[in-house]
């Protein structure tokens, strides 16, 4: 690391609280202990200790001392650990003092996160996982990240990458050995063969129709339809909260609001989007565009009629250009007469309602028929996350990469069945993969996604 300095800062929540950390890594971490306690703990036991202002030697606080010496640490360096009492000037008087010790100064976000990394302490898919963690909403979320710190794809690349090199190995003896008698003729077709499994189970990884970047994101379900067909009320009702505007008059949304939830567990989006309508109004108009984006891109589309107007014109036009279910709810049922509510719940035949996945009637305004749809919701959220095992993949970096391993696979086993296989092209085409799967892991040129990555950490982290 260029920058050796020593760093600090406060890794507990803002004070006050009852007990704040503040942590110090770096080569004078054992100095700014002994500078502030004037002693320093046999490592890795906690020690009750009176911090002190270096140059008064006036009392700030009495706290809990903890000192991991390197390599043998978090971060790989030296490490000093205080905890004390969270309030504000005991904290601002720590810190106040940690920045009187020479080289040392307040660390950047994700500082000591990184740090861990650059030692080797972490590799890059185990310091998302660590932020997905911090970051995690839901259980299921939480779950997720919890593997992927802990290796779950990190520890499989490793593992992909030594088989690479086994058989990257084989090529490379075959082309600098080639006239030693003791080198076998064919050492293409184990390669080969190491090539064809890595290949196979890294598509079975990325054959899990995106799962692992759906739970990271949350399933994105929009509410869409006419004007004043009660998408606004039907999306309060989902916020459990007066999230959006609710008003008579038609076009009252114009832009797309959205709330986070949690149904079963997994996190889903709600976006309530703009009534669509033909209008000369400018405004509206991209309020509306606006909307069919949001809703072609969704997971799921709620599409709201008003039944008690029979507004079947704006089922036909309910199609959306997206692959997304779409499922048709039949709003203000609260309405009709008592004859016609009993019809709805009845088979339907019609066409228009047939080509959607499911139809719910329903009153937003008095919750009539809402638990069925709510329970239908959660099921479609559960049953869209916990189909088979844990999802490898969990971002779009992990995909690319791995996406990039596979075809530099698919390059050399091509080029290994040819008649007169190139062992150049085939050795080539191997390394490339292993600097795919390097890339994942952070072994190799990642510089580009670093600063990316740590400037969404906790300054303290």
């Amino acid at each position: 690391m260029a920058d050796r300095s020593t760093i600090f800062a406060l890794s507990s929540g803002r004070p006050p609280a009852a007990i704040a950390v503040v942590r110090i890594s770096g080569p004078q971490a054992r100095r700014a202990l002994d500078r502030l306690t004037g002693r320093v703990p046999q490592p890795r036991q906690a020690t009750l200790v009176r911090l002190r202002e270096p140059a008064s030697g006036e009392v700030i606080d009495e706290a809990l001392a903890l000192w991991f010496p390197a390599p043998a640490s978090e971060t790989g360096e030296d490490v000093a650990e205080l905890q004390l009492h969270g309030g504000h000037a005991v904290v601002a008087g720590v810190l106040r003092a940690l920045s009187a010790v020479e080289d040392c100064r307040v660390a950047e976000p994700g500082e000591f996160t990184r740090r861990a990394f650059e030692n080797g302490k972490l590799d890059l898919t185990a310091v998302e996982g660590l932020g997905d963690l911090i970051a995690a909403e839901t259980a299921a979320q939480r779950r997720q990240a919890f593997r992927q710190l802990k290796g779950l794809i990190g520890d499989r690349a490793e593992t992909w990458r030594q088989r690479l090199i086994d058989a990257l190995a084989l090529v490379e003896a075959r082309i600098d050995f080639s006239d030693e008698a003791d080198v076998p003729e064919d050492l293409i077709t184990p390669a080969a063969k190491i090539a064809h499994g890595l290949r196979d189970e890294i598509s079975a990884a990325l054959a899990d129709g995106g799962r692992g970047e759906r739970l990271r994101d949350g399933l994105v379900v929009a509410i869409a339809g006419p004007p004043n067909a009660g998408k606004s009320t039907l999306f309060n009702r989902l916020a459990r909260r007066e999230a959006a505007i609710v008003s008579p008059f038609a076009g009252t949304t114009r832009d797309v609001i959205e709330v986070h939830l949690e149904l079963d567990g997994y996190p889903v989006t709600i976006l309530d989007t703009a009534g669509i309508r033909d209008s000369a109004e400018p405004v509206e108009q991209e309020g509306v565009r606006r909307a069919r984006a949001r809703a072609a891109q969704a997971d799921l589309v709620l599409w709201v009629i008003d039944v008690s107007a029979d507004d079947r014109a704006s089922v036909e036009s309910a199609r959306l250009k997206s692959d997304a279910q779409q499922w048709l709810i039949e709003n203000k049922i609260d309405l009709l007469e008592e004859g016609a509510r009993r019809r709805l719940t009845a088979p339907c035949q019609d066409r228009q309602r047939d080509e959607f996945r499911f139809v719910f009637s329903v009153s937003s305004e008095r919750g009539e028929g809402l638990d069925a749809l709510f329970g239908a919701l959660a099921t479609f959220s559960r049953n869209s996350f916990a189909a088979g095992e844990a999802a490898i993949v969990t971002r779009t970096r992990h995909r690319h990469a791995l996406e990039e391993t596979a075809a530099a696979l698919d390059r050399a086993i091509a080029e290994s069945v040819m008649q007169r296989p190139r062992e150049e092209l085939i050795a080539e085409e191997l390394r490339h993969a292993s600097w795919a799967l390097g890339r994942l892991t952070g072994r190799v040129d990642v510089e580009d996604v670093l600063d990316k990555i740590f400037r969404d950490f906790c300054i303290g982290k």
